[in-house]
């Protein structure tokens, strides 16, 4: 099958297409024929380096997010059948080679596909839905006050929806060309980070989900609050800490995890026209390299997406 391999840590350079043996599945896999695969921020942050902590030595194979076809099941293996429609996030932090044309999966990483969207939009959604969706539940959310700073991108663009669908109020922080997508996601104040400094002209917030990693937000928090910074969340406390703990605010630092019964939830949500994942631009797989570069170097990029079918 093809794949993109990366035998050391370093630049998008380290990224090529290889020709490799189809994965072998266990009694509680499956095996999944990829049409698409997600890339997200944490692919090239762990592709560099930064989180060598997690893995052994290469040759490494990146890339989480799928939606496909479930080609064969195992033994255990009750719920799903081959033929099924799949998306999901596989092993996460292990790796899960998701850039490639066949992922073995444990069968409870995985949900059905939402049926109203393309397996393109569906690939665009898991590590970043359930990262928005585990962050939410973590600060008890629903009927808040929620401020989404990075609300244009991968994340943050399902954050507000998924706030939206929890009866909160959410304020969006973005660049100004962002404002209208953001409007039709349901924002209800919008803030351009470039031209206002948000820690001076926002107050009155229960929970702040900051995509970026921006700790003046802490002064935007009611004691009582939540500030919820994902950027280096597994590296764990800092200096934030102890200065949310002197005026109330409570730090939560969320590493996202598989989670089927969540993704089953998240795609009700999609075709109940509820969350609808924004993709920004479509590669071949064989140019995982650019798509590597487009979000690293990128700004305004929701989700770039690789098109492994080639449909």
């Amino acid at each position: 099958m093809r794949a993109i391999i990366a035998r050391s840590y370093g630049g998008p350079d380290v990224l090529e297409p290889k020709d490799v043996p189809v994965p072998e599945f266990g009694p509680g896999d499956v095996l999944v024929r990829v049409l698409a695969a997600g890339t997200n921020p944490a692919d090239w942050e762990c592709r560099s380096g930064q989180a060598a902590a997690w893995f052994d030595d290469g040759p490494y194979r990146w890339g989480w997010d799928i939606s496909g076809v479930v080609e064969s099941v195992g033994a255990d293996v009750t719920d799903l059948a081959p033929g099924d429609e799949v998306y999901g996030m596989p092993r996460f932090p292990e790796l899960a080679g998701g850039y490639a044309e066949y992922v073995s999966a444990p069968a409870a990483h995985l949900a059905a596909k939402p049926t109203t969207i393309s397996h393109l939009a569906a690939a665009a959604l898991p590590l970043a839905g359930l990262t928005a969706a585990q962050v939410l539940d973590a600060a008890a959310a629903d009927g808040r006050r929620v401020l989404v700073n990075g609300a244009a991108g991968g994340v943050g663009h399902l954050a507000v929806q998924l706030a939206k669908a929890r009866g909160c109020h959410v304020t969006a922080v973005a660049r100004e060309t962002n404002h209208r997508l953001l409007r039709s996601l349901g924002a209800d104040v919008l803030v351009d980070h470039t031209t206002t400094r948000v820690a001076d002209s926002v107050r009155d917030i229960d929970v702040v989900v900051d995509l970026v990693g921006d700790d003046d937000l802490l002064a935007t928090v009611n004691p009582g609050g939540v500030i919820a910074p994902i950027p280096g969340a597994a590296a764990g406390a800092g200096p934030l800490e102890e200065a949310a703990a002197a005026v109330g605010v409570r730090v939560i630092r969320h590493v996202v995890h598989p989670d089927g019964p969540r993704l089953a939830e998240l795609a009700r949500l999609v075709d109940a026209g509820s969350l609808y994942p924004e993709v920004s631009v479509v590669l071949p797989l064989e140019q995982a390299r650019l798509a590597h570069e487009l979000m690293e170097n990128g700004r305004g990029l929701t989700k770039v997406v690789l098109d492994v079918a080639g449909r």
